[in-house]
């Protein structure tokens, strides 16, 4: 009767690990990115030169472009870790890494104290964030997918981007407040720090709980032999499933960051929307996708991944134009329209975790997804908060930027053609 009381528990225990140690890694990750263009502002008025203030806020903009750049590198380095030496491996030191571009932004002088050197810094904090980034997702989902049940895999997969939200709107929750509690120029001289500095004590605690977690039984189980195989033959072999994933992700990836990360940021210095009603507007946002990620995981494994894929691409698709027509000038516009647009976001956010993994055998299930994945996000997602300021003020186009936006989410639409349908794939091979 002992065991048979036992073994439940020992299962939830284990159970409960294995989601805390992903989720908070995640929450970490998409956290820093969050809080780096919700604070834009603040960062380019101090470690930037003051005379040209739209010039220095491109310049940051730019540098969270280029935080992109290394992710491509993150995908191989970790995604080689992963694949050879484990999955619990890569994500502890790309937690870890993390957690140290926080602490150097945090601590970053100002550009009137040390000048150029500022910018520099907060370039090197941004290349070891976008390095650590690049391998984080790839590591993660891997894991988690591996762990989940195959009949439930979808649902599990949801984590990815609940977790990931949920550091995002603690950072947005955490500007919020800042901005009510704090002065203007408290917030330039010190308070824009904060949230930094948090992120640097959340990812060392990420490090200790993902220390704790078991290898994967999958990882485990393969054989000597295949992890020692050469990876660039195997990456090569597998071209087809990369190029896939860079096709369903060039979609999602700008559609995301455009309604789920940097919509309150846009709304505030486009728009001219009070930086606190925006920042609560965003959080409502959140809210909504966060509830809507459960009930597209358990979806796709009832009828399916690509039906939910479809439904995701078209619906956010056909909404784009009318949401961004319906926002103009007012922070409930912006919560109505950021929160439509990420329930449809949120079937592809839901289940592309699983999506990944099934197209990929676990020899090289992390480095395949994480080096087209991490391309693709630099190429599509890192750019596209500074095409849409670029295009939407400087040159006084944003519907030109709204047009790409809806011709990536066809294009991801059409890849959904090209892969299997994976639902329930056992993935130990």
């Amino acid at each position: 009767m002992t065991s048979t009381v036992s073994q439940p528990t020992a299962t939830r225990t284990s159970t409960r690990k294995t989601l805390v140690g992903t989720g908070i890694g995640n929450a970490v990750e998409w956290y820093d990115w969050a809080i780096y263009a919700t604070f834009t502002p603040f960062i380019a008025s101090q470690l930037f030169s003051k005379s040209d203030p739209a010039s220095a806020v491109l310049s940051t903009l730019a540098i969270f472009a280029v935080g992109f750049v290394a992710r491509p590198f993150g995908g191989f380095l970790f995604g080689w870790i992963g694949d050879r030496i484990g999955r619990k491996a890569s994500m502890t030191l790309a937690v870890g890494l993390a957690s140290l571009g926080s602490l150097m932004i945090g601590i970053a002088p100002t550009f009137a104290a040390v000048g150029a050197w500022a910018s520099f810094m907060l370039l090197v904090a941004r290349l070891v964030q976008g390095l650590a980034h690049g391998g984080e997702l790839p590591s993660s989902q891997t894991y988690l997918s591996e762990m989940a049940p195959k009949e439930h895999r979808g649902f599990w997969a949801t984590l990815i981007y609940t977790s990931g939200t949920v550091g995002i709107l603690f950072g947005t929750l955490l500007g919020a407040v800042l901005n009510m509690a704090l002065s203007t120029e408290a917030m330039n001289a010190w308070g824009w720090r904060l949230p930094f500095l948090i992120g640097a004590v959340m990812g060392l605690y990420g490090l200790i709980m993902r220390s704790r977690l078991h290898e994967s039984d999958v990882f485990e189980g393969e054989a000597s032999a295949e992890k020692r195989a050469p990876i660039w033959p195997q990456i090569v072999r597998h071209r087809k499933q990369a190029v896939q994933v860079i096709g369903l992700t060039v979609g999602l990836t700008v559609i995301y960051y455009i309604w789920g990360v940097v919509a309150p940021s846009y709304a505030t210095t486009a728009l001219k929307i009070d930086r606190g009603e925006a920042l609560w507007a965003g959080v409502v946002g959140n809210i909504v996708f966060i509830a809507a990620l459960p009930f597209w995981g358990k979806l796709a494994d009832r009828i399916g991944r690509k039906k939910v894929l479809w439904s995701g691409a078209i619906g956010a698709g056909v909404l784009h134009f009318p949401m961004t027509a319906l926002l103009k000038d007012s922070a409930w516009q912006l919560a109505v329209s950021m929160s439509v647009m990420l329930i449809f976001i949120a079937a592809s956010a839901a289940i592309v975790p699983a999506v990944y993994a099934e197209l990929f055998p676990t020899s090289i299930r992390t480095v395949g997804v994480g080096v087209p994945y991490s391309i693709c996000v630099a190429l599509f997602g890192g750019t596209a908060p500074y095409l849409q300021q670029w295009l939407g003020t400087s040159m006084q186009m944003p519907q030109l930027f709204n047009v790409y936006a809806v011709v990536l989410l066809a294009v991801s639409a059409v890849f959904v053609f090209t892969i299997p349908e994976t639902k329930g794939k056992d993935l130990s091979f």
